[in-house]
């Protein structure tokens, strides 16, 4: 359960299944944000999480078919109005090299380590997350919400 007014940063995962209603997880994604909403949590993404919105969203599947560039555009500005922001800095890669010393991590799981260092930079301590298994390796230092059991 989210702590009332402790920030929870999104995952990319639930920015791509709110926006995708042939989602079998497209309604748990908009009543979990809307829950958080509700409660004036503050909700926070990264540039990375951009990114990676777009690059989920541009993969051509059997979920997202080809949409269009612009709406995808659209949708990354609204995201950067309606969450606040995390920028990368000096700080949150400081703090990535910091998580690589404390826990074994590589390949993928470095972009996994990036958006917990980037938690830590900016005082972020829970991620709302359905890829639950990706960040147990680091339970000490965030709390996972999971988009799927346990209810906000």
């Amino acid at each position: 359960m989210a702590t009332i007014n402790n920030p929870v940063f999104i995952d990319t995962n639930i920015l791509i299944y709110a926006n995708l209603a042939m989602s079998p997880f497209h309604r748990q994604a908009i009543e979990r944000l809307q829950s958080l909403d509700e409660q004036r949590v503050d909700l926070w993404i990264s540039r990375q999480t951009l990114r990676e919105y777009l690059s989920g969203m541009t993969r051509q599947g059997e979920l997202t078919g080809d949409i269009p560039v612009a709406s995808l555009i659209a949708d990354v500005r609204y995201f950067t109005n309606r969450f606040r922001v995390a920028e990368d800095s000096l700080q949150v890669t400081e703090r990535l090299l910091v998580l690589m010393e404390q826990v074994s991590i590589g390949g993928k799981q470095v972009h996994d380590a990036n958006i917990v260092a980037t938690m830590q930079a900016y005082g972020i301590s829970q991620l709302l997350t359905h890829n639950v298994v990706d960040f147990n390796r680091f339970s000490e230092f965030i709390t996972v919400l999971p988009l799927v059991g346990n209810e906000v």
